[in-house]
Parts: C-alpha cells; sequence; structure tokens
C-alpha cells in the first residue's frame, strides 16, 4: 500500500492514518457521465476502499468527448458495468459495485444506506431531489456538481448536521422547467473540472481536512475563471417536512412516468408503434420512419386524440427530457397507451436503419 500511496503518507496531515480511513470509506457515485468518471477515476485511484456505481445508462458515441473513462469500443455497453470493469483495472485494491438501473423511490435508501457519501452525477432535479431526501433520511452527506455550458457549480449538503440541497432549492422544477446539458450542451472539459472538485471534496470530508463547501455553493465559470460563493443558511422546516414525510419528497409523479419509459433495447422494428416527434420544426437529425407524427412541443393534441388513444404512442425528442414532460402532461390529462423514449432522435434514427437482430 504505502508504495501506491506514497505520495499522501508522506503529507504529514495525511499519513498512514488517513489512507486508512480512505481505505474503509464507502461512497456511491450516481450517475458515470461527464461528472462521474472524474469523480470514479480519482476516488479509486486515491485508494478509496468501496466505491458503488449508479447507472441505467449506456455509453453513446456523444458522450465521448466528456466521459473520458470510456472509449468507442464502449459504445452500447452499459456505463455502471463498464466503469467498474475500467476501475478495476486502474486500482484493484478498491472494491467496485456496479448498479445498472435507476435510482427510484423504492431502491434509494436501500442504496444509499450502505454508504457513507453519497455523489450526485446526475444530470436531472427528480433523482438530485431524491438523493438529497434519503441523505437527510439516512444522516448521509451528498457531494453535489452541476453544469451549464461553461459554468459549474460544486456544494456539499447535510454534512453533520448543516444545511441541505432544500435548504438551497426548496422547490423542486417541474419536469422540462429548467433544460439540462443534454439540452443545453457543455464544453467537454467542464464536467472534468467540477468533477474534480467533487473527488476533492469527498476525499477532504473522508480525511476531516479543510474547509468544506457547506453552507456554500461554489459557481465557477471556466470562460472568465470568476469564481464566486453564494452563502445559505439551514431551513429546519424543510429537513423537518422532509423527516417527518419518512420517504423522499420528490416527485413521485416523475417516478410514475417512469414506467412509461421505454428503451430501443426493449422494441422491435415489427412492433405497432405510431411514434409522435415533439421537438421543434427543423431540429436534426430528420426522422423518415413510418407512422411518425410531428406535434412540436406536444400540441396539436386535440387533432391526434383519437389515433393516441387506440394503439402504442412512443414520444420521443432530442435527448427524452422534452418527450417525459409532454407525457407527465398528457398522463394528467388521462390519454391512455402513451410512453416516451428515454433515448434521443439520432439513437432512434440508427437503430431503424440497423437490420432487425
Amino acid at each position: 500500500m504505502e508504495k501506491r500511496y506514497q505520495r499522501h503518507i508522506q503529507i504529514p496531515e495525511i499519513g498512514t492514518a488517513g489512507q486508512k480511513k480512505l481505505a474503509e470509506a464507502r461512497v456511491l457515485v450516481v450517475g458515470a457521465g461527464g461528472l462521474g468518471c472524474p469523480v470514479l477515476q480519482y476516488l479509486s485511484s486515491s485508494g478509496v476502499g468501496c466505491i458503488g456505481i449508479v447507472d441505467p445508462d449506456t455509453v453513446e458515441t456523444s458522450n465521448l468527448a466528456r466521459q473520458i473513462l470510456f472509449c468507442d469500443a464502449d459504445v452500447s455497453k452499459n456505463k455502471a458495468i463498464c466503469a467498474m470493469n475500467k476501475l478495476t483495472q486502474l486500482n484493484p485494491d478498491t472494491s467496485l459495485k456496479a448498479y445498472p438501473v435507476t435510482l427510484t423511490h423504492e431502491n434509494a435508501l436501500e442504496l444509499i444506506n450502505q454508504y457513507d457519501i453519497v455523489v450526485d452525477g446526475t444530470d436531472n432535479f427528480s433523482t438530485r431531489y431524491l438523493i438529497s431526501d434519503s441523505c437527510v433520511l439516512l444522516n448521509k452527506v451528498m457531494v453535489y456538481g452541476g453544469l451549464y455550458k461553461f459554468e459549474g457549480q460544486v456544494g456539499v449538503f447535510n454534512y453533520n448536521g448543516g444545511p441541505t440541497y432544500r435548504c438551497l432549492f426548496p422547490t423542486q422544477p417541474q419536469l422540462g422547467e429548467i433544460p439540462d446539458c443534454s439540452e443545453t450542451g457543455t464544453l467537454s472539459v467542464v464536467p472534468g473540472v467540477i468533477g474534480l472538485l467533487q473527488a476533492t471534496e469527498v476525499l477532504k470530508i473522508i480525511l476531516g481536512l479543510g474547509d468544506l463547501l457547506s453552507g456554500r455553493l461554489l459557481c465557477l465559470d471556466l470562460m472568465s475563471y470568476e469564481q464566486r460563493f453564494f452563502h445559505f443558511k439551514k431551513n429546519k422546516a424543510e429537513i423537518q417536512r422532509v423527516i417527518q414525510n419518512k420517504v423522499p419528497l420528490a416527485s413521485k409523479l416523475t417516478d410514475c412516468v417512469l414506467d412509461f419509459e421505454v428503451t430501443l433495447n426493449s422494441l422491435s422494428k415489427k412492433d405497432d408503434i405510431q411514434w409522435i416527434d415533439v421537438r421543434e420544426q427543423g431540429e436534426e437529425p430528420k426522422i423518415n420512419i413510418k407512422n411518425t407524427t410531428s406535434l412540436p412541443g406536444g400540441k396539436g393534441l386535440e387533432l391526434t386524440k383519437i389515433k393516441i388513444q387506440d394503439s402504442k404512442k412512443i414520444l420521443f425528442c432530442k435527448s427524452g427530457i422534452r418527450s417525459k414532460s409532454i407525457l407527465q402532461q398528457w398522463k394528467s390529462q388521462g390519454i391512455k397507451n402513451c410512453f416516451y423514449l428515454k433515448e434521443g432522435a439520432e439513437r432512434l434514427n440508427k437503430w431503424y436503419k440497423t437490420d432487425e437482430g
């Protein structure tokens, strides 16, 4: 151990005792994407003893510019399993566990309870609030990272009973209300920088070093290197509301919508499907698939309502975010037999052009 971690051990503030703390630590990383990849690499190489990886998604070509654990040969493989295999080669000292599933109300408490610290590497608000509420109920620490184009945010929540994510953002946005990086884009290096800062906070928590970003949100603009700290206090009412509820408050309607999520792997080109393109006019790629109806923004429903009721309909957009939000609206209107495609239009186009396997 001493040779691998020599640079750690020779620091008086860490030493052999600190390295032992790292070896005994258990960290759950939710999301093995742009943020999760650098977090996982640095935690594993630093000697964190047990790391769990939660991610139901598969590697796509569009991921490779920023999700640096993966390469072309990994496309179409599950991210959690693929990351676990790569990290095993990076450091065999680390015990790794892959969870190729979506974090939901049904499994969040059970999964998170097995770990000391949870790293939020997600790109959606419903999962982020689910992590936050679960950490409050289980008294776990949450290390948050967020991305927007050339900017990023980092924070530590629920540390030693400190402020939580809901103390900073009490109200969960509606689906599609705020776009994520799959809609707005992000410079490839930004998640690397923010993920590195998240990993730093995790190591500081385990080692008991430095000033943590608890009660402070670090906002970093990589175009100007402007760095701002947003200070916030503990909101006891919000925390108590979660505790009294005894289960995560994050919108259960979102979980309900997840029941109507479909993936291309679960479909056959022989299925009788009416595809509903909810993208705006002019968005690429163009879809040349039989039985496709264009309803930008999901509007014009009154013109197709009868058809929507009588056969299987699948909504799709660029990344699945808008189609999920529109499906939620349709479900609230009582529209039946409709689903949304988790993958985006580009994957759908490629899938449809391949031979049936």
